[in-house]
């Protein structure tokens, strides 16, 4: 099956469509570091919340009604030096086993149930090494990186956090099995990296072909 790109410049490539789709498709890479959906079937308020943003309202994360186990699995054994998989707390039991977990420490927390829950201030990171793993760096298991403003995408990431496990590790090129808003592209590309991304849902693959077009390198964010 050939799969052509939505986008392909600077050794950046883009393809639009089902990960279960492309990935067969695809050689191995030296990264992924990915952001699937958690399967929580979340929707972001936060932007209509603050005067200051225009008053957009992120639709529902498409495919957000489980965890895509399978496609993660996928993911990992596409990886050649190492994998990076964000999750929450209670996906924790259904992710295959890591070698380490990583908390990354937000500049704020969510409100979440605000009767029997504390704010949630972490999200938790799942890394898996790969048989030709090397570390450039060791960093902590504990990253601190301000929050996003969820501009580009509800859920998104920093920039300086997919930044810092990409530094962290030997490999030139990354996979983001579930791009979002490409954040992890434009991290790869400020470094200097060659990177592939998929994303089901076209709005946000033109979303990240202007973040890389259009000077958005000065900003954060993901998915």
């Amino acid at each position: 099956m050939t799969v052509r790109p939505y986008y392909e410049q600077d050794g950046i490539t883009i393809y639009h469509g089902d990960c279960n789709d492309v990935l067969p498709t695809l050689p191995c890479v030296d990264l992924v570091l990915t952001d699937p959906p958690y399967g929580i079937q979340y929707v972001s308020k936060w932007r209509l919340d603050k005067d200051r943003y225009h008053a957009v309202k992120h639709n529902k994360i498409y495919g957000d009604y489980a965890l895509p186990i399978e496609q993660i699995q996928k993911s990992i054994r596409k990886a050649t030096s190492g994998t990076y998989v964000f999750c929450r707390w209670d996906n924790l039991s259904t992710m295959p086993p890591p070698r380490s977990v990583l908390v990354w420490v937000k500049n704020d927390w969510s409100a979440g149930d605000l009767k029997h829950s504390h704010g949630r201030q972490w999200e938790a990171i799942c890394f898996y090494p790969g048989p030709k793993h090397e570390f450039t760096t060791r960093i902590p298991d504990v990253i601190h990186a301000n929050r996003t403003d969820n501009v580009y995408h509800p859920t998104e990431k920093p920039e300086e956090l997919f930044q810092a496990l990409m530094l962290a590790n030997v490999g030139q090129t990354i996979l983001d099995p579930f791009m979002g808003s490409g954040t992890t592209l434009v991290a790869a590309k400020r470094l200097g990296r060659i990177a592939i991304g998929i994303e089901r849902e076209e709005h946000y693959c033109e979303v990240a072909v202007k973040r890389l077009q259009q000077g958005a390198l000065n900003f954060s964010g993901e998915s």
